[in-house]
């Protein structure tokens, strides 16, 4: 019987903390062999959980493996960008009621002081520039 196609990431509930621990791990190298990622999760866990995690991962559409002589090398399966939005959503809904101007308060409360005068000139052409496309 063939293997059925593993679904798109988010059709599956959240990940659990150590498969998104291995995912982050994913997304911050790019790319990582199970001995890679077995020695920057935290814990010391086995290789053998570490290879099933990135098998449930890849079976789940979450990673996807290449072949490099006799490695498989891990990548995430769908490349940042595309994952930002939805985590962006998640993140926003979960702990901040869903409202953008909750996140740019949290933002700019107490850490203000560390964003470069830079950073709030970007911000500031944002909400100018969402202000403009909203009235048209």
């Amino acid at each position: 019987m063939p293997k059925p196609l593993p679904s798109p990431p988010g059709a599956h509930s959240a990940l659990s903390r150590r498969e998104r621990q291995i995912v982050d791990i994913l997304y911050r190298r790019g790319r990582a062999t199970a001995a890679d990622v077995m020695h920057e999760l935290p814990g010391s866990p086995s290789d053998s959980t570490v290879r099933t995690q990135l098998r449930v991962l890849e079976e789940k559409g979450h990673v996807r493996h290449e072949e490099e002589g006799l490695r498989y090398v891990y990548l995430p399966a769908v490349p940042r960008r595309a994952a930002r939005k939805p985590a962006l959503r998640h993140l926003v809904d979960t702990f901040f009621d869903g409202s953008a101007a909750n996140v740019v308060s949290a933002l700019l409360g107490g850490e203000a002081a560390r964003l470069s005068d830079e950073e709030l000139d970007r911000i500031a052409d944002l909400v100018a520039k969402a202000r403009k496309e909203g009235t048209k």
